[in-house]
C-alpha cells in the first residue's frame, strides 16, 4: 500500500529542488550584472563572492533534495 504522506513528501522535495535550480541561477545572473560585483580592475568583489557561495550551497542542497525525493519514490 502506498504511503500518501511519504509520496507527498517526496514530491515536495522534488518541487523544492526544481524551484532552486530555476530561481538561483537567474538570481546569480542578476548579481553578476550588478556594478557592485566587480571592482575597477574587473576582479570579483566580496559582494559577488558571497552571493556565488550562497547560490552554490543552494544548488548542492537542491541536488540532495532531488536525490532524496527520487530515492523515496523508487523505494516504494
Amino acid at each position: 500500500m502506498p504511503d500518501p504522506v511519504g509520496t507527498a513528501g517526496a514530491v515536495l522535495l522534488l518541487i523544492g529542488a526544481a524551484f532552486s535550480v530555476i530561481v538561483w541561477p537567474a538570481f546569480l545572473r542578476r548579481v553578476a550584472a550588478d556594478p557592485r560585483a566587480r571592482d575597477a580592475d574587473g576582479r570579483a568583489t566580496r559582494f559577488l563572492t558571497v552571493h556565488l557561495t550562497l547560490v552554490a550551497i543552494a544548488i548542492v542542497i537542491a541536488i540532495a533534495q532531488a536525490v532524496a525525493g527520487v530515492w523515496w519514490l523508487l523505494s516504494r
